[in-house]
C-alpha cells in the first residue's frame, strides 16, 4: 500500500448479506494480519448497518486469534439497539471458522451540548523539524536492527515522524511516553466522516505499544519481546480532516504480568482533541534470548 487510496480499497468490504462482510489483508511487515487493519474493517462493517445520521463515538474490542494474511476474514454484524439517539452494534470476525476478533461499537447522532478538552503540548517539536521513518531509514538503515529495518521498509500510505528518535544500540530506560506525528499520503479531500473514522481506527494501533516497552527498554526491545495487542478502545469527539499533519500523544501508566497498558490523545496539528485510544498489549519476554 502506497497511498491513501490504498488503504481505502482494503478497508471497504464486500457485501455478503446485509449483515456479513467480507475483506482482505495487507501486511505492514508482520506475518499475521495487522490489528489495526481489523478494527477498522470491523468499523466499516457496523457502519453499513447504521442510520446516516449517527457517527461512531466509541468502540471496544478483543482480538483473540492471529489472523492469516493469505484467508479472506468474514465480518458478521449483529444489530443490538436503534433508540432514538444511539445505535449499538457487535460484529464477529471468522476465519477458518475461528472467531478471531469481535468488537463492539456505539453510533450517536449529532448533538449540542458542553465543551471542554485536554490541551495539545506546546513545547513539542514540528513536523518539519523531524524525520520520517523512511527517511531515518535511508540515513541511518545500515545501524539499525535487521528486524526493525525490515519493518521500516514496508510501504505505508500513512508517513511517522516520532519527536524523539531513540538509539537501537543505547540500551536504557526511557520514560513512558510516545508521540508521534503522521499524515496520509495521497489526495485526502472529500473524505466522508464515516471513512475518517475508519482511517483513524486503522492508524491507532500503530505505536501505541512503545510506550508501555520504554520504561523496560534497557532489557527489553521488539527483538526479544513478543508484543501483540489484546484489546482496543476508541472514544471519538470531533470532526477533523487528514489535510495537514496529526499528533499521536501516548503514555503508559502500568506494565506488568506480561501486559502493558497504554492510553493516546489523537490532536490535529492546531490541537483539537479528535479521539482518545486505550490498548493493553502482550509485552511477553522471549525465554531464548
Amino acid at each position: 500500500m502506497k497511498t491513501i487510496h490504498d488503504l481505502v480499497d482494503i478497508l471497504t468490504l464486500k457485501k455478503e448479506d446485509s449483515q456479513t462482510y467480507t475483506g482482505i489483508s495487507k501486511t505492514i511487515g508482520n506475518s499475521r494480519v495487522f490489528g489495526g487493519q481489523v478494527l477498522a474493517q470491523a468499523l466499516h462493517a457496523a457502519y453499513q448497518t447504521i442510520p446516516n445520521d449517527r457517527f461512531v463515538h466509541s468502540l471496544h474490542s478483543y482480538f483473540l486469534l492471529p489472523g492469516d494474511l493469505t484467508i479472506p476474514i468474514t465480518f458478521k454484524v449483529t444489530e443490538m439497539r436503534n433508540g432514538g439517539s444511539f445505535s449499538t452494534r457487535r460484529v464477529t470476525a471468522i476465519q477458518k471458522n475461528n472467531t478471531i476478533f469481535i468488537l463492539a461499537a456505539s453510533f450517536h447522532k449529532k448533538e449540542e451540548g458542553y465543551e471542554h478538552q485536554e490541551p495539545i503540548k506546546t513545547s513539542i517539536k514540528q513536523p518539519e523539524e523531524l524525520l520520517s521513518w523512511s527517511e531515518l531509514l535511508s540515513q541511518y538503515g545500515n545501524f539499525i536492527p535487521s528486524q526493525l529495518r525490515d519493518f521500516l521498509s514496508i510501504e505505508r500510505p500513512i508517513d511517522f515522524k516520532p519527536v524523539q528518535v531513540l538509539n537501537p544500540m543505547e540500551r536504557k530506560d526511557l520514560p513512558p511516553v510516545e508521540d508521534m506525528w503522521f499524515k496520509l499520503k495521497g489526495n485526502t479531500s472529500d473524505l466522508e466522516l464515516t471513512l475518517k473514522h475508519q482511517i483513524l481506527t486503522y492508524i491507532s494501533d500503530y505505536n501505541i505499544l512503545n510506550a508501555a516497552l520504554k520504561p523496560n527498554a534497557s532489557k527489553a526491545s521488539i527483538g526479544n519481546t513478543q508484543m501483540a495487542s489484546l484489546d482496543h478502545s476508541m472514544w471519538f469527539f470531533r470532526d477533523f480532516d487528514f489535510n495537514d499533519w496529526m499528533l499521536f500523544s501516548v503514555v503508559s501508566p502500568s506494565t506488568s504480568g506480561a501486559r502493558g497498558l497504554a492510553t493516546g490523545n489523537i490532536f490535529t496539528r492546531n490541537g483539537v482533541l479528535i479521539a482518545t485510544v486505550a490498548q493493553e498489549g502482550l509485552l511477553r519476554p522471549l525465554k531464548n534470548n
